[in-house]
């Protein structure tokens, strides 16, 4: 996944990446971070390699360099910010948070990942193995039951009770109320223990609170708690767990603020930390990328298998179909299998450029003699035979699982039905799966997602009202889809309606697709009092603005017809530097700007 610094350099196989690549520990707790066992967060290590890919092979980006010495170790968003990133990119993002919480809306996203619900996250594949299904602990089952009760109360009570209170009961509560998303009282349980002085708390448990705090209150109260860990504790663990969240929420100002408070800490560089400058890089800077690799060579850090995943994504997004394959060949040659994840980018990526034939290769490959045998890879077959267009080789996957299917399998075949605009298809296996399975939110927005892109607004809306009859939590996800509807509809001020309303009665972030989906109709429209209100409101739902954004708002005063006052400073004030489309808007907004006819008339 390493940009290329010249596509056409042979990669030099003396220098070739080292060939058993470990994995950065990290945490359930924290996708991006860490993997939480029972007694708590696993610390990564820090790697050395002794055969390192040449940074100077990599990028197509070629002179942009970070304005940092590499022996210090400093990363700074000053150099080339977000000017160098491409429109298609920049649409292209999937918010880190949203692909944790609900799940990527982005394919490559979720080969970028171990973690089943996808996402730019780095997992552990060895941990998730070994954590499958647990039974729930009874202080979890306390913890859920409080109801009116304070978390704080339940606990008490459960002391009085003379229950045990173990740290590896601690450990099973947190882990159940984490993969429910209840992080709230998740944290409120650490808070009682600290309190309480119920657990001696180690480096592990503070990173575990401080990822909560992050999570809940933000990246700014995170790094505040940090000034209260004792000093002994606050080592790599805890900053790369505050790095990680930076990374989740799309802040690339604050990740290398904390990359270089790192720095100043003389803290281990590992190749999770660098992973994480990557995933941003990719999406936000991509010619950061080799200066990324530069400062991995000389500070001798081996790049993991997921490191090539984020270089091989990056080159297949930048089209550079010869780039990808010459990284994909020294992985090959350095000894590291490809794994079903890169397998997957690979056709994915091929498909997308029109290399069927390539794409069809890889998808034989990933099958195997017996695709009984290897239900586990359906999933990828299913969603990339229908970017192919190949409903025969859907329909033929399908069979094969259809009598003993995995719940993954069942969600991809809807997928994949959806893809190829076979609705009945894709609805016979949804109303399969839901009288197999207790569905949550994420199963529903499968199905959810293809009335939105078919614009099926009535069946969007019976479906939502049938998981809310179900007892279903309507989270950013569902609103997401219902707010698109409306949209298709041409019904934006219904969709600007329903998604306030769900603010305000749900107190949760929207997702950055949702805010942006409302933003480009007001702006097509001219709407600029709409335009600059939804700008605000992503703003202060805590999303840092983007070029993305600009383009859009700076295109509702174009089709009004009106000057953008101040606009070039609010960008300065955001750090952001004009890329070629915002460059050549910005003219067309001047205030003060003159034509050949005023001049004329002057």
């Amino acid at each position: 996944m390493w940009a290329l610094r010249r596509a056409s350099l042979r990669l030099s196989r003396s220098q070739g990446l080292y060939a058993g690549a470990t994995r950065a520990s990290c945490v359930e707790l924290v996708p991006s971070t860490c993997v939480e066992n029972e007694a708590g967060i696993h610390q990564s290590h820090q790697f050395t390699c002794r055969r390192l890919l040449s940074a100077d092979a990599f990028s197509c980006f070629q002179h942009a360099f970070l304005k940092f010495t590499v022996s210090r170790r400093e990363l700074s968003s000053q150099a080339g910010a977000s000017s160098t990133k491409d429109d298609e990119e920049d649409d292209l993002l999937g918010e880190l948070s949203e692909l944790e919480a609900h799940g990527s809306n982005d394919e490559s996203d979720a080969d970028l990942s171990d973690n089943e619900d996808g996402g730019g996250t780095e997992i552990d594949p060895t941990k998730k193995k070994s954590q499958g299904r647990q039974t729930e602990s009874e202080l979890f089952k306390a913890i859920l039951n409080a109801h009116g009760l304070s978390v704080h109360s339940a606990l008490d009570k459960w002391v009085e009770q003379g229950k045990e209170l173990s740290r590896k009961e601690i450990a099973s509560a947190v882990r159940s109320l984490r993969n429910r998303k209840m992080y709230g009282r998740a944290l409120q349980l650490f808070q009682w223990l600290e309190s309480k002085k119920k657990l001696e708390f180690m480096e592990n448990d503070y990173a575990s609170q401080l990822d909560l705090i992050a999570k809940l209150r933000g990246l700014p109260k995170a790094e505040k708690y940090i000034e209260s860990v004792p000093e002994s504790f606050r080592g790599e663990l805890l900053y790369r767990t505050l790095l990680a969240n930076c990374a989740s929420q799309n802040n690339l100002p604050a990740m290398e603020k904390i990359f270089n408070k790192m720095k100043d800490l003389d803290l281990p560089l590992s190749a999770f930390t660098c992973n994480q400058l990557l995933l941003l890089y990719r999406k936000f800077d991509k010619k950061k990328i080799a200066d990324v690799l530069l400062l991995m060579e000389k500070e001798n850090v081996r790049p993991s298998v997921f490191t090539y995943r984020i270089l091989i994504d990056s080159k297949g997004r930048s089209n550079d179909i010869a780039g990808m394959e010459q990284v994909f060949e020294t992985m090959k040659v350095d000894g590291i299998e490809p794994d079903i994840q890169i397998q997957g980018l690979l056709a994915r990526h091929y498909t997308s450029a029109g290399l069927k034939e390539k794409a069809e290769a890889i998808l034989k490959e990933i099958e195997g003699e017996n695709v009984k045998q290897n239900q586990w890879a359906c999933a990828t077959l299913l969603r990339i035979y229908a970017n192919l267009r190949r409903a025969d080789e859907v329909e033929r996957i399908w069979k094969v699982c259809e009598s003993k299917p995995r719940i993954d399998v069942c969600l991809a075949a809807i997928e994949a039905w959806g893809k190829l605009k076979k609705i009945e298809e894709a609805e016979a296996v949804f109303e399969m799966v839901s009288k197999k399975w207790k569905l949550n939110a994420k199963n529903y927005s499968v199905l959810l997602k293809i009335y939105v892109d078919n614009k099926m607004l009535k069946k969007g809306k019976d479906l939502i009202k049938r998981m809310a009859d179900s007892g279903l939590h309507i989270g950013p996800l569902t609103w997401d889809a219902l707010v698109k509807m409306y949209i298709q509809a041409g019904e934006v001020q219904k969709a600007d309606s329903v998604l306030q309303k769900a603010i305000q009665q749900n107190q949760l972030q929207p997702m950055f697709a949702t805010y942006m989906a409302i933003l480009e109709e007001y702006a097509k429209k001219g709407d600029i009092h709409n335009s600059e209100k939804i700008f605000y409101e992503m703003r202060k739902a805590g999303y840092t603005s983007r070029i993305s954004q600009f383009q859009v708002l700076i295109q509702a005063y174009i089709n009004a017809k009106v000057p953008a006052y101040g606009i070039r400073e609010r960008m300065k004030a955001d750090n952001l530097f004009p890329n070629k489309t915002l460059a050549n808007q910005l003219p067309l907004v001047d205030a003060f700007r003159k034509n050949a006819v005023s001049d004329l008339l002057d």
